[in-house]
């Protein structure tokens, strides 16, 4: 005699209509998720970057690039204080960029070449614009001896409501 599955495995056997219906329904929701990350609303947070509010910086007096970007990064986020995301991230960023910041002796921006590019392709020269009217940054001093360039690399971790943090200042980011 036969080896008889039992009736409810073979139903699901026979019938992929479950399947079908799970895989449906996780495809409209994944659409309905791009559809919110695409929508002109979130990508009219990044049409333009405010006046900085952001006084004369001090000189900084680091040595070492890593302290550097702590003082780069506080400077930043005095200058744009009304899009610097508080508290721990979501768990989806809209934007994750990567960005080498050069500087001259006295914290002028001379350039700024994109490391790794967002996803999102609005974040990008908004990032770039950010930095570039935040400048003057404090002048290097210690790092920029004998009136050299310095470059440094900064990640930035944007949301889609157009705040960001950098990686040098990030509070972390939640698990949901």
């Amino acid at each position: 005699m036969p080896h008889r599955a039992p009736a409810r495995v073979a139903a699901a056997r026979s019938t992929p209509w479950p399947r079908v219906a799970a895989v449906r329904a996780l495809a409209l929701a994944v659409l309905a998720t791009a559809a919110v990350l695409l929508s002109p609303a979130a990508q009219a947070q990044f049409s333009m970057v405010p006046a900085p509010t952001c006084k004369e910086p001090q000189a900084s007096q680091q040595e070492v690039e890593r302290e550097f970007r702590i003082d780069a990064s506080r400077h930043l986020y005095s200058c744009f204080p009304m899009r610097v995301y508080r508290g721990k991230l979501p768990p989806l960023l809209y934007g994750v960029m990567m960005v080498e910041v050069e500087l001259d002796a006295q914290g002028n921006v001379v350039d700024v070449g994109v490391i790794r590019r967002p996803a999102a392709d609005e974040v990008g020269p908004w990032v770039v614009a950010m930095i570039k009217k935040a400048s003057p940054f404090p002048a290097p001093a210690r790092l920029a001896a004998g009136g050299n360039k310095v470059r440094f690399m900064e990640t930035y971790f944007v949301d889609k409501s157009g705040l960001f943090q950098t990686h040098t200042l990030t509070e972390g980011q939640r698990d949901r």
